[in-house]
């Protein structure tokens, strides 16, 4: 078994692939601005297991188009839906992030939670703008500097890690360049990183490496994410995952 699909088991059972919660989606969501009466077309893009995706669906009166790249994610996410009874609100497909086959001006919502990433920030926003109607809506969240300055230690590691870690300022920055109006930024806090992220993980530690007889390929897997873990522990005053809400420029429409 490869990297990847020992990432994909690790992650496979938890109900978020990365920092979250239920109390920064809603306020996220408040942020967009929306007319949740109206019939809207969304997209979730790096939805993973997808719960983002049902609390879209369960929230808005929306279809929601869920895209991931990685297939046993989407198998999750349906099957999670249909115990919702959400299936009729939800469309997914496997696929990757920087090649959509979606349609020009096809959304009036992006959402994409610790996912953009992948792709690099500066490109994602620029490639996904075309698919935003006239005034829609881009809400993502991305790996933020929370300070001027911070640790050698942690500037090293995330400069190997994400090159494009940066503050605040220098996103918004770019979401302007890239032709949005930012309406909205705020911060998760620590609840989002340890007890919704890492700790579901730690919990499900032993069991994954009994799956793996504790190969070397899956402790490295184990060990990365104490590394990771650790390192947020020691450093989470300097930096977070930020919340960046942006409308395309423009008049807002009717949603």
């Amino acid at each position: 078994m490869d990297s990847l699909e020992l990432i994909i088991d690790q992650h496979l059972n938890n109900d978020r692939q990365g920092p979250g919660g239920a109390h920064e989606f809603a306020r996220a969501l408040a942020l967009c601005g929306l007319d949740q009466s109206a019939t809207i077309q969304v997209a979730d893009i790096g939805c993973g297991t997808g719960a983002a995706t049902l609390s879209l669906a369960s929230k808005l009166n929306a279809k929601v188009t869920a895209v991931d790249f990685l297939a046993p994610f989407i198998e999750k996410l349906e099957h999670r839906a249909a115990q919702a009874g959400l299936t009729e609100c939800v469309d997914t497909l496997v696929a990757s992030m920087d090649d959509l086959p979606f349609e020009p001006e096809q959304f009036d919502l992006i959402w994409s939670e610790g996912a953009i990433y992948n792709m690099g920030f500066t490109t994602g926003v620029e490639y996904w703008r075309r698919f935003l109607k006239p005034g829609g809506v881009l809400a993502v969240s991305e790996i933020t500097w929370t300070t001027a300055s911070r640790p050698a230690q942690l500037e090293d590691f995330w400069q190997q890690a994400y090159p494009e870690v940066a503050t605040s300022s220098a996103k918004f920055a770019i979401l302007e360049q890239a032709g949005y109006s930012p309406i909205g930024y705020f911060t998760l806090g620590e609840h989002c990183w340890l007890e919704n992220y890492y700790q579901p993980l730690q919990a499900g530690k032993a069991d994954f490496l009994r799956r793996h007889g504790s190969s070397e390929d899956a402790l490295a897997v184990v060990n990365e994410l104490d590394e990771e873990q650790g390192l947020y522990e020691k450093y989470k005053e300097f930096y977070s995952y930020g919340f960046y809400i942006a409308r395309i420029a423009g008049e807002h429409p009717s949603l």
